[in-house]
């Protein structure tokens, strides 16, 4: 296996991680994953002054996972496309070396139970 640092991968996905380390971030993702909505819309389900909302919305527009633009006074938030592909890719990395550690602790688990028997 070859191994090499892509800086802007990882940067990428530290950001990424950062944003959505906050349970408020993450709700507002989730909603952005069924459409685009207006900032006001996005408020609505918490307790915050719209520009602590707003704050929010920056760290997540700054890590790459959202973009908004604005028509006269209405601001429409939406979900970039790919945006969670750096995260994916992380995680599917991340998954193979655990799931063949999984897969040789059953072989041993079913050779040990086998002996005992």
């Amino acid at each position: 296996m070859i191994l090499r640092h892509v800086p802007k991968y990882h940067d990428e996905l530290d950001a990424v991680l950062r944003a959505l380390g906050d349970a408020t971030r993450r709700a507002i993702v989730e909603r952005l994953v069924k459409s685009p909505a207006v900032v006001s819309e996005l408020a609505a389900p918490f307790s915050m002054a719209l520009p602590s909302l707003m704050q929010h919305l920056t760290v997540l527009e700054r890590a790459g996972l959202i973009t908004s633009h604005k028509l006269g006074r209405v601001r429409t938030v939406s979900l970039r496309p790919g945006a969670l592909d750096v995260l994916h890719l992380w995680l599917s990395e991340q998954r193979t070396p655990a799931e063949r550690q999984a897969d040789r602790l059953g072989i041993h688990l079913t050779r040990t139970s086998f002996k005992e028997a």
